[in-house]
């Protein structure tokens, strides 16, 4: 059994490579080509805590299995620890024996940054030059990075609702990316005259304003994952030309912000447009013109796990990376 940590997935996989690796992932998943059961979340009230678990397979000539844990812990921020920690599990689909154990936090940061690169480069306006990240916690700095590398932005706008932490952040960043970074003081400040829009936070409440956004916008939501969260403000649901999920199963049972609009029937089930991998299949049309305001909303699913996972323990055993654990 092999095991990597995140150093050994550093020198491994690239953002670019975990880009591609989620777009295969995305297109298997559309073509209904893997058995995904939607994550299961153990709620952990007295601690604020959600631990989650999520299996899948991937059948075909190169069958994969593989089952993430991942625990959101919201005051682990404040005890200086990462909100959001996980482990990866692959395992042999003929033997269903484990054959390797990675760093499932690292994974996570990773494979959302890219789902969420793959997003910008495909929706947003090829013209784009600024962006704003709401949310300076665990998957901030992969969310950067990959909007970066998606789209060459002169400059990033930060905002948390610790100003401290989006300044210690903007300064971090700033040492490893090019495009100037602009920490604010309000979540209007950041948002008004945005190209791009990535809000990755546990919000109850929607993070920005409709009114704030400007036409031709992308707008990514990756933090809300239980139906009680609240990021995306629903006026601007109704705003958009274009909404786009990861999955739309996960979406709908699982994204607050997406869930409620359709109950209390304020916008139509057919607002939402489809899925990511159904665009990249051709089978979806996606951004039509530069004036069009596109939404994709992520929560995840074990599909992009495992297909990352797979590819970076492959890449790693030719390599020589991460340290096996005999049997």
């Amino acid at each position: 059994m092999l095991f990597l940590t995140k150093n050994d997935m550093i020198q491994t996989f690239s953002m670019e490579e975990a880009l591609e690796a989620d777009k295969q992932a995305l297109m298997v998943f559309s073509k209904g080509e893997t058995n995904a059961p939607l994550r299961t979340n153990v709620d952990i009230r007295e601690e604020n805590g959600v631990s989650s678990y999520m299996p899948a397979y991937i059948g075909g000539e190169k069958p994969s299995l593989g089952v993430k844990i991942v625990s959101t812990y919201l005051h682990n921020i404040e005890r200086g620890l990462p909100s959001v920690t996980g482990t990866m599990i692959l395992l042999d689909p003929k033997t269903g024996i484990v054959t390797a154990l990675l760093d499932g936090t690292y994974l996570t940061q990773l494979r959302t940054g890219a789902v969420q690169g793959v997003a910008t480069e495909i929706l947003a306006r090829k013209d784009a030059k600024i962006g704003a990240l709401i949310g300076t916690g665990g998957q901030a700095e992969k969310q950067l990075e990959a909007m970066l590398t998606a789209r060459p932005l002169t400059e990033v706008r930060i905002f948390d609702l610790s100003q401290k932490r989006a300044e210690c952040f903007a300064e971090d960043m700033q040492k490893k990316f090019s495009a100037r970074l602009i920490p604010t003081k309000t979540s209007r400040e950041c948002v008004e005259g945005a190209d791009i829009i990535t809000s990755a936070t546990p919000s109850n409440e929607p993070t920005f304003e409709s009114d704030w956004v400007k036409d031709g916008a992308h707008i990514n939501g990756i933090g809300s994952f239980t139906p009680s969260m609240f990021e995306i403000p629903k006026e601007l649901i109704k705003r958009a030309d274009r909404v786009i999920f990861d999955t739309t199963e996960g979406v709908l049972n699982a994204a607050g912000d997406f869930i409620t609009p359709l109950k209390e029937e304020y916008i139509p089930k057919n607002k939402y447009s489809g899925e990511l991998g159904q665009i990249l299949l051709g089978e979806v049309e996606g951004r039509t013109s530069d004036d069009e305001i596109t939404i994709f909303k992520s929560v995840g699913t074990a599909v992009l796990d495992l297909v990352v996972a797979s590819q970076i323990v492959q890449k790693a055993r030719e390599k020589g990376l991460g340290t096996e654990i005999p049997d």
